[in-house]
């Protein structure tokens, strides 16, 4: 049997013949177009891998330069002064470093900027998932995200020029020029449309049996969206929330130009009042040299800043995994 078959295979090759030009032309157009392909992936991955390690390198030559010319800024003044201190006087002849009246404009008018952005995005949001039409969605979720695109500068003006003498001092005629309610406000709109835009995708990512299911049981479109979708889709809505309060965090030009310049350690927020980001540009601006410890405390203040987001980008990251781990 076994000589049958080497008969067999014999014939076979003597049927088929030798291999001609063109055949072997052929195969050698296949092995090297398969060399081709691996060496383009290889290209393609270092290209990849640099383009990643970039991040990682431009986050750690921040955090060198930060760390570096804030260190300088802690040899001539007390940390416990900076992180602890209620007076913020930097550019005075007797200076005091202070840092917490920056910190809480900061917070502040990131706290206002929240009681407008987060609770209408998320309505939005809910009505875009599971109340607008097809056609409505497609209108209105592209005109949401324009405001997006509008520049920090046009906001702080309108901020300036028609929320504060229109609406606030309609209100109240003892409120400031600038304060921190109107800059909240400009914030809150500016960022309504991060909040909104993401919700809605993670409550669209919602598998629709969940829907289906509910509304076979007899459901209202609002049970529906408050007791299913949304605790559902709950990592993303937090997701949401946490990177439109860090973008509020580091707001710069709205508060520059509502907010105004002066420090305080209080709670007003009818009142003038100064965040860390608005302080930077001030310093800036002005005539600082460069090895000083006012132009040192820039770094110092642009570190806590940085620890702040972070803080929040951490916080951000814990709750998603938690809960994305409760609804896979």
């Amino acid at each position: 049997m076994a000589r049958d078959r080497l008969f067999d295979q014999a014939a076979n090759v003597v049927q088929a013949g030798p291999i001609t030009t063109n055949e072997r032309a052929i195969r050698d157009i296949d092995l090297s177009g398969g060399r081709h392909r691996r060496t383009s992936e290889r290209i393609i991955q270092t290209l990849l891998f640099l383009c990643g390690s970039l991040s990682i390198v431009t986050t750690i030559g921040i955090v060198i330069i930060l760390v570096g010319e804030a260190g300088a800024f802690f040899v001539d003044v007390s940390p416990r002064e900076f992180f602890f201190g209620t007076k913020w006087t930097a550019l005075f002849r007797d200076p005091s470093w202070g840092v917490l009246p920056l910190v809480l404009g900061t917070l502040t008018v990131t706290v206002i900027a929240m009681f407008v952005a987060l609770p209408i995005g998320l309505m939005c949001a809910i009505y875009l998932s599971e109340y607008a039409r097809d056609s409505t969605r497609a209108i209105l979720k592209p005109v949401l995200e324009l405001l997006a695109g509008v520049p920090t500068i046009v906001y702080g003006y309108f901020a300036l020029t028609f929320l504060t003498p229109n609406v606030l001092r309609a209100i109240n005629p003892d409120t400031n020029i600038f304060n921190a309610m109107a800059a909240g406000i400009a914030v809150g709109i500016m960022i309504l449309p991060m909040v909104a835009s993401l919700s809605e995708d993670a409550m669209r990512a919602v598998p629709s049996s969940l829907r289906e299911g509910a509304y076979a049981l007899g459901a209202t479109k609002m049970e529906v969206s408050g007791r299913i979708i949304l605790p559902a889709a709950l990592s993303g809505v937090v997701a949401s929330f946490i990177l439109a309060i860090s973008r509020a965090v580091g707001e710069t030009m709205i508060i520059v130009v509502a907010a105004g310049n002066r420090p305080q350690w209080g709670l007003n927020v009818l009142d003038e009042v100064q965040a860390m980001t608005s302080y930077v540009v001030q310093v800036f601006t002005g005539d600082v040299v460069r090895g000083s410890t006012r132009y040192q405390s820039l770094f110092a203040v642009g570190l806590t800043l940085f620890l702040m987001t972070l803080v929040l980008n951490i916080i951000s990251q814990k709750i998603v995994s938690r809960f994305r781990e409760v609804y896979q």
